[in-house]
Parts: C-alpha cells; structure tokens; sequence
C-alpha cells in the first residue's frame, strides 16, 4: 500500500470521527455553561471538571487500546458478551481505575483548595459528587468504548484510530453530563 493510499484510509476513517469529536466537545461546552447554579451551590466544584475530564479519556482511553491491541493480535474476539477473561479483565481494571482516581481527585481537589485558604464545599460533598460521577460516567464510557471498537473492528475499520477521538467527546460529553447530575444529586441529598 503506497502512502497517499495509507493517508487516504487513514482520512477516510478518521475524519467523519473527528467531526464528531468537535460537535461533541461544543455541546459539553452548552451542558457545562447550564452549571451555574450547581457551580455557585457548590465551592470548589469548577476544580473537579477539568481533573475528571482528563481523567476519563486517560483511563477508557487505555481501556481502548488495549482492546484494540489484543483484537490486533487475535487474543480476544469482537465479542460484546464479554465471555472472554481478558476482555473482563480488561473491563473491570479500567472501572476500578476510574472510579478510584475520580475519589483522588474528589479528595485532593479538598485538600488544594483548603490549603490554599479558598471557599470549597465539604470533602463529602465533593467526593460524593466525584464518585458519583466517576462511577456512572465509568460504567457508560465502558460500554461506549467496548462497542465501537468491536464492532468499528468487525466492519473492517481499525479500532485504534476510532478508539481516541471516540473516548475523548464520549468522555467529555459523559463526564460533564454525569457531574451535573451527580452535583444535583449531592445538592437534593443535602450537600453543598
């Protein structure tokens, strides 16, 4: 395969992705601008945003390549039962590591803004909100993950150049979306 060959491919897969990519991250941009009461209920808030977005590309990110490495090397199948041990594994490691930085990030985002002597809300509302989020955005962007990179593999598409731009706006979508939800959810249960 010559070059522009190879490039054209690559174009053709990826650009109808990337478009995407950028209709996504505008409307994450709309859902984050309809946080303003959420924001002002809640100190120290606006400081989990970029801490869990960043996260979540990073963790199901992984969670994306590895499959997609493993599909490349025939060690699993493009099943979305999920029988096979290294694709549950595979699973189960990216929950656990979202859920657990999204704690991290809850509990340090406290500890930086008492330091530095600024307004937060409790530790137990911000890292309830973090769980929340982290565990919901988690188990949503598994899912998205695990279904288009087997079945973007199945029609003959390479997973690895879907898997990135797919978990970044998927991550960035889900992730806003499930922070503004669990934020309501914090503040209903008496939060704040």
């Amino acid at each position: 395969m010559s070059i522009r060959e190879t490039a054209t491919e690559a174009y053709r897969e990826a650009l109808p992705v990337v478009v995407l990519s950028a209709a996504g991250g505008l409307f994450s941009g709309v859902v984050l601008g309809e946080m303003e009461a959420e924001l002002a209920a809640v100190p120290g808030l606006l400081l989990l945003v970029p801490a869990l977005l960043a996260t979540r590309g990073n963790v199901y990110g992984s969670l994306g390549a590895r499959l997609a490495s493993a599909l490349h090397q025939g060690l699993i199948e493009p099943r979305l039962d999920l029988d096979d041990d290294r694709t549950r594994a595979a699973v189960a490691a990216a929950m656990a590591n979202g859920i657990l930085i999204s704690c991290f990030a809850g509990v340090v985002g406290f500890a930086l803004l008492s330091v530095l002597a600024r307004e937060h809300a409790s530790l137990v509302t911000l890292l309830g909100i973090a769980l929340i989020a982290g565990a919901v955005s988690g188990l949503l962007l598994t899912v998205a993950v695990v279904v288009v990179v087997f079945l973007g593999y199945r029609r003959g598409l390479n997973p690895d150049t879907l898997a990135g731009p797919v978990v970044t706006t998927t991550g960035d979508v889900i992730g806003v979306a499930t922070l503004l939800a669990a934020a309501r959810i914090v503040l209903a249960l008496g939060g704040g």
